[in-house]
């Protein structure tokens, strides 16, 4: 069942949201080599926390960190340590989510560190551009599957994959909500987008081969050929006119123009 939000709903997320898209936009700053992936989550929990939320992710079905930070052939759901330090060449993703008065913003960003390779500055790229290209379908009367199309048509013009076992959702009072958003499929098909819609876009693309498998921590996602993986979403609010995305900083879509 598709929750279709309210102004003062909105509201509430977009509160979150903003704490969400300025924390992932500081994140690169602080993701270099030498920092470790719990230090990184610790940023993010403190910086949570001093806005008056909560971190989504803290225990949600059990996972053990405030944010999500998956290393290079990791896809999403990588549990930070002390132990695992990032190297130069490195790329990261991490998603977070905020709660606040019980309404939930959530969002990724995949961030290089150092200097890196021609293929990984690729994918990272190209991961963001197959999500504004889905992002353009996110009017009224557009269908779920003109955003999946145009994300899928995007990577892989780029000759990159996208992943299949793991999709987007509808984000709200939970974070996990109706209806399922797929990063592939076929334009004019599936539910029509409606004002009050809030959706959780986030392709997933690999460097090989879209096939995944879930490390021994039940956990950890990665690519299953160890290829790179890039990870990018936004909570989009479905609007009269143009999508509203409530989880990108002010200064991140400045620098982006």
């Amino acid at each position: 069942m598709i929750y279709l939000k309210t102004d003062d709903e909105i509201d509430m997320m977009r509160t979150a949201g903003k704490v969400v898209g300025s924390i992932l936009y500081e994140l690169a700053d602080v993701i270099t080599p030498g920092v470790s992936t719990a230090e990184v989550n610790d940023f993010v929990d403190k910086k949570i926390r001093a806005e008056g939320m909560e971190p989504t992710f803290l225990g949600y079905n059990g996972f053990p960190a405030s944010a999500c930070i998956s290393v290079n052939e990791e896809i999403v759901h990588g549990i930070p340590s002390p132990e695992r330090l990032i190297n130069e060449g490195d790329i990261v993703g991490v998603d977070i989510g905020a709660t606040y008065g019980g309404w939930v913003a959530d969002a990724a960003r995949t961030y290089t560190a150092g200097d890196v390779s021609e293929k990984a500055a690729s994918i990272v790229s190209a991961c963001k551009d197959s999500f504004f290209a889905g992002l353009a379908y996110c009017r009224i009367g557009c269908r779920l599957g003109d955003i999946g199309h145009a994300i899928q048509e995007t990577a892989e013009a780029r000759g990159f994959s996208v992943v299949r076992d793991l999709v987007g959702h509808g984000v709200g009072r939970q974070m996990h909500e109706d209806p399922q958003v797929k990063n592939y499929g076929a334009a004019g098909k599936g539910v029509k987008l409606m004002k009050g819609m809030a959706l959780a876009i986030e392709p997933m693309i690999n460097e090989g081969v879209y096939d995944t498998r879930t490390l021994e921590d039940n956990w950890t996602v990665v690519t299953e050929d160890g290829g790179l993986s890039a990870h990018y979403e936004n909570t989009v609010i479905i609007t009269d006119g143009a999508p509203e995305l409530i989880t990108l900083d002010d200064r991140e879509a400045a620098a982006d123009k």
